[in-house]
This record gives C-alpha cells, structure tokens and sequence, in this order.
C-alpha cells in the first residue's frame, strides 16, 4: 500500500505541469468497473476470445468522452464511445453536454475492439450516471445502435469462452445471434495425397454454452435489457402505439401520374424506335432493351394495384432509364451531339441542386425528405462524370447510359425536396445539427468497416467505398448527403455481420422478421411523436417488395436486400427524433420488456465484489481511478464534444 500512496503522490506532483487545455478530474461523480469479452488475433491469424476491464467514470463537466486503451485496440473506440455517451443521455433523458464521460480499457493482449463494446459502454455509462450497482456476473457483446438497439457483432463463440474463463454466470449476445455457422476443417492422408474437407456446422450459443461450462447465454434486443440485467433496475422505455400505419397512401396521386407519364413516354420512344433508319442489330439491342422497360412497368402497374406506391415509383425510375438511355441514343448521330447531350443533363443537375440548397428546412419531416434529394443529387452528380469517362474513351453507349440515369436522378432529388416541401412543419433545423450527426454516423460507419476487415478481411464488399464518398460529401459541406450516405453504409456492415455465414434458409426469414418488428416499432414511435416519417415508411415498403419476391423465388440476395431496407427504415426513422435532452414517449411499466429471467446472484469472491463499487470506496479502487483519470489528463487533453 505504501507503494501505491508514493506512486499516487509522485503523479500529483506532476500535475501542475499539465497544459491548461487538459481535461479536468473529476472532483465528483460516479465510477463503475465492469467487464467486457474481445477477441484477439494469434501469429497464426487465429480468433481468440479475451477478456477486457473497463472503468468508466461519468462527472459533471462539458460533454467531453475520453477513451485510454492499454494495450491499444486494433480497432479504435473512440467513435464508439461517443455514440454510447449519446444513447445514455437520450435513453436516461439527461443533457450529456453537462458531463464528462473518461472510459479506461484494459485488456492482456491486442484486442480488435471497436463497435462490439458499444453496448457494454453504453451500460456502464447509464449505471455510473444513475449511481447504480454493476453486476459481477454478467458480460455482454454487442454494438449500441443510435436508437438504443442492440447490432450484431463476430466472434460469438470466442467471446462466449472468454465470459467463462472470466467466471461470469450470464452472457449477454446481440438478439438474433445465438445461431452460429463455423467451418470445421479436416486433412486425411489417402496414399500419400492430402485431402482437405470444409463444411459448414451450426452452431446453437446458447445449448453449446450450457452443456460445456454451465454459461448461461441470452438474447438481448435493446439497452433496456441489457441495463436491467446488469444492474436490476429497469428504464422506461420508448412505446410505440398499438396501431402502427405504415403504408405510402400519401405518393398514391405522385405514383399514379408518374406511371402514366412513364408509359406514354415508353410509347413514343417504341414509335421513335420503329421509324427510325438503324440497322438490324442496333434495332434488336434497342427494342429488347424496351421490352425490358415494358415489363418494369407492368411491375409498377402491379405495385399500384396492390398499394405499393413507392415502389410503383421506383419501378416507373428503372423504367424511365432505359426509356431515355434508347432515346438519347437514337437522337444521338455525331459525337457533338453526345458532348451538348452531357451538357445539358449537367445544367438539369445544376437547377436541382439550386433549387434544393435555396430552402428553407422546418421540421424533421421535411429534413429528412430534403436529406433524400441531396443524396440523390450528388448521385447524379457522380453518374455524370462517368459519363463524361466513357465519353473521352469514345464509349457513347455506356456515356449516355449514365446521363440517362443521373439525368433521372436529378429528377427524383426535386420529387423529394417537393415532398418535403408538403410536409414541412415545426422549426428551423441549423445546417450544424445535420452537420454533427452526419460526423457521428461516418466515424461510426468507419469502425464498423474497419472491425470487419480486422476479423474477417476484405470481404464486405464495397463499404469502404461508400464511406469514403460520404467522406468526400461531408469535405464539400454536402452534410446531408454525407449522413444518408454513411447511414447505408452502416447498415450494410450490420446486416453483413448479421448474416455472415449463414446460408440457412429459415435462420434467415427469422432474422428478417426481426428487422421488419423493428422497423415498425421505429415508425410507430416517430408517428407518436408528431413526425410524419416519409422516408422509413417508403424505405419499408421497398423491403416489403423484396420480401415477397424472395418468398417466391427463394433468392438470398433479395432477401438481405429486404434486410437492408428494413434497416433503413428504422434508422431514418429514428434521426433527431430525441436531442438527447428529453426521453421519447415512454411508459413506466416496462417488464414485459424484459425476457422472465432471474438474475445472476451478486455474491461473489471478495475481489469481485470490489469491482462492484459506483464511487471510489475501497484502497485498491481508489488507487486505480485516480490513475485512470492521470492517464487522460495527461494522455489525451480535450476530447471530442458529443
């Protein structure tokens, strides 16, 4: 102990050489210690689950999140932590900007960290704001969505033998997730010729956990469940109404009109075609090319009938692509005209652009509709200068392809800065509020990607690309593009995890089901709170679309397209429903919330109990703050403003 006291007053005396600018101690407050499960990579490339300490700390001051890790992570955290320092205020009701939030990580080996403790933070948090008692035996995996769910994470089954190699009685996971799908391997030697097997085995979490240490695994959906189970206290949670309507009746005459145009336009284009004087095989390219327009619109006509207006709108825009793609093409007889056909598609974009960025945003239904036609114009923006590449490579079919589609576009931007318009209602919304949130979702998006490409390689396609676009959209100040943008990517990376592996049909429906539940709730809740939520109600219908075509053709690919959407839906309904300073609409009864579970004893081994402690009670912790709180104020000075 002498040791400690003389460590603790050599840091003291270090102090005054700090910078002003430092982040101050805390002189009051909360701390909470709790336990978290990671994974480690071996020399081998090996997954290993490993267990991390976090000491959290929660004082009055600025709304500053300080992260230390030791050693560092091989993901960073910081994005994390600030997200789970704004689900605790929105979810507690409590104004974050009057809090400084400092968040030690400990762990035995380089952990790939990241979004997979987001949850885990997010408790921690609330329980050191509300002055709560942390439960030693309970771990938990999983990410902190913005709306307070809980995302899927890797490693489960890693993870799940590190909560028992650190002796706790109940393991929290992501809802969804207790099915796991791991590759066994094995080598025979036939003859000298070594054979390598690989098939795919499933995997039940929650009975493998139990047969083989005596764990007990749990589906979490939400950070009401997972606080309850750590801390016995329950918080009041959003409800949505028990009447939910989610349908697009409101783009029935913008869905009914734009199919007639559509079609009459797809008419002239197939007697612009047979007059025309192009040979036999431009004829059969071109004509096949409407005839697929032709189907797309019978599609959208079936949309129509059954009440799919959204949807009959996004099949009349496929529609119109190739329409005008033939179109352009048949008017098109010298390169000049190709050049002058590229210049006037950018002068469309220019006057939609305009048009957009001179209103006036009132309301979060219309921020959310005037966030849609941004993202669309800078779409346009970037299939325009494709075609400008095909044209200085001289490929005028491929150039006038991508007008056609920017050109189209642009159109949809000014359809939804429209809509927006209709709906517009309440207050100004400030270019900064979507500027702030739209840097939380790309940071967030970034450690998302960047956590999957440290477990899992390359493998999840093009997101990466999508964040750097909405990167390259936040540098131009196209701060709304920016967060649409990074929200899909986010939502990609999610459903990636959620889904990787698994090529079981059913596991599927069911996790699909789940996001649709989801969904709605989210809608229900944004309808509760006087928003109209055009976009999630569009969003959702278009995952309905896909829904039931993967019901019939028992297509994968339309399947997680439908789990895309879904997401979508809930995320767009959910941004800037709360600014953290007042709960949404909730209801003091919340058990049927909470899975019937009881929870684990508390009782436990003496160095246990320690680490129970909300306020510095005990030598050992005591010590260990104060060097946490060193740590920051010398380590890292002013953090970054939730």
């Amino acid at each position: 102990m002498k040791k400690k006291i003389a460590a603790v007053l050599m840091l003291l005396l270090l102090l005054p050489l700090i910078p002003s600018a430092a982040a101050q101690c805390p002189s009051e407050g909360h701390t909470v210690i709790l336990k978290a499960p990671a994974v480690s990579k071996t020399s081998s490339g090996q997954l290993v689950g490993v267990v991390t300490d976090f000491v959290i700390t929660v004082a009055p001051g600025s709304g500053h999140v300080y992260v230390e890790t030791w050693p560092l992570a091989e993901v960073d955290m910081q994005a994390s932590a600030r997200l789970a320092a704004q689900v605790a205020g929105k979810v507690t009701g409590i104004d974050m900007s009057k809090y400084d939030v400092f968040i030690q990580i400990k762990a035995n080996a380089p952990i790939i960290g990241g979004p997979s403790a987001g949850g885990t933070m997010t408790v921690g948090i609330i329980a050191a704001l509300e002055g709560w008692k942390i439960n030693p035996n309970v771990m938990m995996t999983g990410m902190i969505n913005p709306d307070g769910t809980i995302g899927p994470v890797g490693g489960i089954l890693e993870k799940a033998a590190a909560a028992h190699e650190a002796g706790v009685k109940l393991f929290l996971i992501p809802e969804g997730q207790r099915i796991q799908y791991v590759q066994q391997t094995e080598k025979k030697e036939v003859g000298g010729i070594v054979e390598i097997h690989s098939q795919t085995q499933k995997v039940d979490v929650v009975k493998y956990a139990k047969e083989r240490w005596g764990l007990q695994v749990l589906e979490v959906s939400d950070i009401y469940q997972a606080v309850y189970y750590f801390t016995g206290h329950q918080l009041p949670k959003p409800q949505a109404p028990s009447y939910v309507n989610v349908d697009t009746s409101f783009l029935r005459g913008d869905a009914i009109k734009d199919y007639q145009n559509t079609t009459e336009y797809y008419q002239t284009v197939v007697k612009e075609l047979k007059s025309s004087n192009v040979d036999y095989t431009t004829y059969t390219t071109l004509k096949q090319a409407l005839d697929q327009a032709g189907a797309i619109l019978n599609q959208s006509k079936e949309s129509m009938d059954s009440g799919m207006y959204y949807t009959a709108l996004s099949k009349d825009f496929q529609a119109r692509i190739i329409i005008r793609h033939v179109q352009w093409y048949l008017t098109t007889n010298t390169t000049e005209d190709v050049e002058k056909l590229l210049q006037k598609v950018n002068s469309e974009i220019n006057a939609s652009e305009r048009e957009i960025s001179n209103l006036t945003i009132r309301g979060i239904t219309m921020l959310q509709a005037i966030a849609a036609a941004q993202e669309r114009v800078e779409q346009a923006k970037s299939s325009l200068q494709n075609a400008w590449k095909y044209y200085y490579s001289q490929d005028y079919w491929d150039a006038i392809g991508e007008a056609a589609y920017a050109y189209e576009r642009a159109k949809t931007a000014v359809f939804w800065a429209n809509l927006g318009k209709r709906y517009a209602s309440g207050n100004v919304i400030s270019n900064e509020v979507i500027k702030t949130t739209a840097r939380d979702y790309i940071d967030e998006s970034s450690l998302i990607a960047t956590y999957i490409e440290s477990m899992y390689g390359n493998t999840a396609g093009d997101l990466t690309q999508s964040i750097q676009q909405a990167e390259q959209y936040y540098e131009d100040g196209k701060y709304s593009a920016a967060l649409f943008t990074a929200m899909e990517a986010r939502v990609q990376g999610q459903v990636f995890l959620d889904t990787l592996g698994i090529d079981n049909w059913t596991v599927l429906e069911d996790k699909l089901a789940m996001m649709k539940e989801n969904a709605k709730t989210a809608i229900g809740i944004a309808q509760a709170s006087g928003i109209k939520p055009l976009l999630a109600i569009a969003y959702y219908e278009f995952a309905e679309s896909y829904e039931k075509s993967a019901a019939k053709s028992h297509d994968i690919q339309d399947l997680e397209t439908a789990m895309i959407f879904y997401q979508y839906a809930r995320e767009t309904a959910g941004l800037f429903l709360s600014n953290g300073t007042t709960p949404l609409q909730t209801t003091s009864n919340v058990t049927g919330s909470v899975p019937t579970l009881p929870l684990p004893t508390t009782t436990s081994s003496p160095a246990q109990t320690q680490n129970t402690t909300n306020a510095p009670s005990t030598e050992d912790l005591a010590f260990g703050i104060i060097m946490a709180i060193v740590a920051f104020v010398v380590g890292l000075g002013v953090g970054r403003k939730l």
